[in-house]
């Protein structure tokens, strides 16, 4: 067996949604909505390659505006899936949006650095580089990889029952992929969220400067719907080079590169795990840590 790939694992999967990313435009805003309620909304490959189409599609309709990133269900999202029937991590896919190749029958943490390259790191770059406005609505809980989500918009509008966590320094890894932590929040701060791993509330992430507001549960839709509109009478072109200023001036204070630096230290905490505990993710699923980041609340 060549040494350098691994036989492909047949692995079961079951997708209890056939849409994880509902599509819809009203007027010249889109609207993105995750559905993966039963498993509030953490994400698997099915749902990340559903939300990129929909970015897309978003981008290319010259009668689209403002792009609204929402979610059905209690929560905005669970962060990524570690433990669903609907986890795909072992599958390949022929629709890959980076030049990079397959991981699914690559060895060791080749596999896992190759997949997370592709559906996590350059997915939320892509993202962000989204030359329209984008607006993130957040309800319940956004965690871990749903702070991803949330960040790589230009605003974000939160529920005033919304809480936000990054939990994963428990499983040895210095936060999630898209390590944007010391741009959303100072660098005392950021080591607060992450070395506590405790849930932050909507005041304090305001307070903090890593949310533009909070409305009642009530009028979540209302709120984002009426910024969207306003921010939609202003001229596409200045929107775009307005985004694109503010994200290099970000890149020149080191957010590219840190992050590039900070992958490689995750991935370096897989190959750990792997060898430590037997397990890239330490052994952890979505119950372990549902029950050990409840117990995190502040």
């Amino acid at each position: 067996m060549n040494n350098e790939t691994v036989p492909k694992v047949d692995v079961d999967i079951v997708y209890e949604e056939e849409n994880p990313v509902i599509y819809q435009k009203k007027d010249n805003i889109a609207f993105l909505t995750l559905n993966r309620t039963k498993y509030h909304n953490s994400q698997n490959s099915q749902m990340l390659y559903a939300l990129d189409d929909a970015f897309l599609k978003a981008t290319s309709d010259d009668g689209v505006k403002v792009i609204v990133l929402k979610a059905n269900g209690k929560h905005f999202s669970a962060g990524h899936d570690i433990g669903t029937p609907g986890r795909d991590f072992h599958l390949g896919r022929d629709d890959r949006r980076s030049m990079n190749y397959n991981h699914d029958n690559k060895p060791g943490a080749e596999k896992a650095y190759v997949r997370e390259q592709e559906v996590y790191l350059e997915f939320c770059r892509r993202w962000r580089a989204v030359p329209k406005p984008t607006i993130a609505q957040v309800q319940g809980g956004c965690i871990a990889g749903g702070l991803m989500l949330a960040w790589v918009c230009d605003l974000i509008i939160a529920s005033d029952d919304a809480f936000f966590q990054d939990p994963v320094v428990q499983m040895g890894f210095p936060g999630v992929e898209y390590f944007a932590h010391p741009f959303e929040l100072n660098i005392r701060l950021a080591k607060e969220f992450l070395l506590l791993g405790e849930r932050w509330t909507a005041d304090r992430v305001l307070s903090a400067g890593m949310i533009n507001k909070i409305v009642p549960r009530s009028e979540l839709d209302q709120a984002t719907l009426d910024w969207a509109k306003k921010i939609s009478q202003q001229p596409r072109l200045a929107m775009a080079l307005t985004k694109q200023a503010c994200n290099h001036i970000e890149d020149l204070q080191g957010k590219r590169s840190g992050m590039d630096m900070v992958f490689g230290y995750h991935h370096f905490a897989h190959a750990n795990n792997t060898i430590v505990k037997g397990d890239y993710i330490a052994g952890f699923d979505g119950k372990k840590m549902a029950k050990s980041n409840k117990n995190r609340e502040n």
